[in-house]
């Protein structure tokens, strides 16, 4: 059984401690499952783009340098040759997609264990709600600190708490990200030492489970 502790955002309001979902937050750690999917998110921010001419793309060169004997030199056939300066390259990089496919199973079950990873070393913490009427950088950090969270964490809240002053909120803060419950992942998860939910975020992730 793993629990956590639930705030409000009321101050007056004594923090209390609930239990989370056996399955999503209490299952066996798998490190390969976590090194996989971190893998296969760091592979897909790869652009692919770096590219580089052979010889037979290089402009010039349809001219022999110089007749093929009788000068002493070593035989040349074109002055795009790998060996020259100006040449083309020798197995340069070409445009590719850099892209690894992980089968959803495979990604469920690495996204469970990085969440049972946090909540099994008492790194997860609960938030009624969390709404602010404009951007307030101050107001996340008196918020952070109440909570005794880490300086390096990611805030997790629903879709519709997701907007522009919570967004801004956070985005000015060291260490601390904030993204919408369908947008969590295994490697943000393992990139922050602290992980925050309100319980609107809390529930999505459960439907997102239950649908999978």
């Amino acid at each position: 059984m793993v629990e956590a502790r639930l705030y409000s955002l009321d101050e007056a309001v004594e923090p209390k401690t609930v239990e989370l979902d056996e399955m999503i937050f209490d299952a066996k750690v798998n490190p390969d499952l976590l090194y996989r999917a971190v893998r296969t998110q760091l592979l897909g921010r790869r652009q692919g783009t770096s590219s580089t001419k052979t010889r037979g793309e290089v402009r010039g060169g349809g001219r022999k340098p110089w007749r093929q004997k009788g000068t002493g030199r070593a035989r040349a056939g074109s002055r795009r040759s790998p060996l020259w300066v100006g040449g083309g390259i020798t197995f340069g990089p070409k445009p590719r997609s850099y892209n690894v496919k992980l089968p959803k199973k495979m990604r469920r079950g690495a996204l469970i264990s990085a969440l049972s990873d946090r909540a099994g070393d008492g790194k997860v913490t609960l938030l009624g709600e969390i709404a602010f009427s404009e951007p307030t950088t101050k107001g996340a950090i008196s918020l952070l600190n109440r909570l005794g969270i880490n300086p390096t964490a990611l805030v997790i809240v629903s879709a519709s708490e997701y907007n522009r002053a919570v967004r801004k909120s956070f985005s000015n803060l060291v260490g601390i990200k904030c993204l919408p419950a369908e947008g969590l992942n295994v490697y943000d998860i393992l990139r922050h030492d602290e992980l925050m939910l309100t319980l609107s975020a809390l529930k999505e992730v459960r439907e997102r489970f239950r649908d999978g």
